[in-house]
């Protein structure tokens, strides 16, 4: 089976300015990337100052509700009226911050879909888990909450992100085979209901990918491409793992 085009998606949490706008946007709307489909998703203010032609605008967050009286909550519809094509949804740092559950993860990827977004569902491990030997346990939870919740046959219209918890922001990253063993396993989980779905699937990994590793880590049969977050505030940087995914 051919490899699936890889997707790298940066995520700038909750930095960035009008300057880093115009800087990412002259970088990549002056870059070529024709195997590789490039994302950003910036905070919610600055959504109508990056929309671009050269490049794939997304959001980090959504609300579960399509409308109505839930203020601060920004609808998934909303977000497609900007230009929005994807949306992340379940980042570890929205289930710790704001306590999102997996059913309200679940619910979100829901949500996300039925509005025409591709959600880029989050999952990952802590150190703990990981030192117990419960990260395939922990995550196969993470990922059934979605599957009771939409299907199989939708998980087609969706991605997934692997983010280790231990390596965000840390800058610990996994190992390639690390990474590697988790993403098979994802894709062997997705296997048991659907083959064709698994197969297809795009999966990325995000821990602090940088330039340095980046093409070591997107070699593996089943890493996709990256869900980029310290990295992609800088134009250079970001450029760089962009074309190791290109390569």
């Amino acid at each position: 089976m051919s490899k699936r085009r890889p997707l790298v998606a940066g995520n700038w949490k909750m930095n960035g300015s009008l300057a880093l706008v115009d800087e990412m946007k002259s970088a990549l709307e002056a870059s070529e990337f024709a195997n590789t489909d490039v994302l950003v998703c910036p905070p919610f203010p600055y959504l109508g100052s990056l929309a671009s032609d050269g490049f794939i605008l997304g959001a980090q967050n959504h609300s579960k509700f399509d409308a109505g009286a839930h203020t601060g909550e920004t609808s998934a519809a909303m977000l497609k009226e900007f230009g929005c094509r994807y949306v992340i949804v379940g980042h570890s740092e929205r289930r710790e911050d704001n306590n999102e559950s997996n059913l309200d993860v679940a619910e979100k990827v829901e949500t996300a879909i039925n509005a025409g977004l591709i959600p880029i569902l989050c999952v990952g491990e802590s150190e703990q888990t990981r030192d117990a030997g419960k990260e395939n346990e922990f995550i196969a939870e993470q990922l059934d909450a979605v599957l009771k919740l939409i299907g199989i046959a939708n998980v087609a219209k969706i991605v997934i992100a692997y983010e280790p918890i231990w390596a965000i922001g840390t800058g610990k990253t996994a190992s390639p085979e690390q990474a590697q063993a988790v993403h098979e396993f994802i894709r062997s989980h997705l296997t048991k209901e659907n083959a064709d779905v698994a197969a297809s699937v795009q999966i990325l990994y995000g821990g602090s990918v940088k330039a340095s590793n980046a093409a070591t880590l997107f070699s593996q049969p089943d890493i996709d491409g990256g869900l980029i977050g310290g990295a992609s505030l800088n134009a250079e940087e970001f450029l760089a793992i962009c074309q190791a995914a290109n390569a």
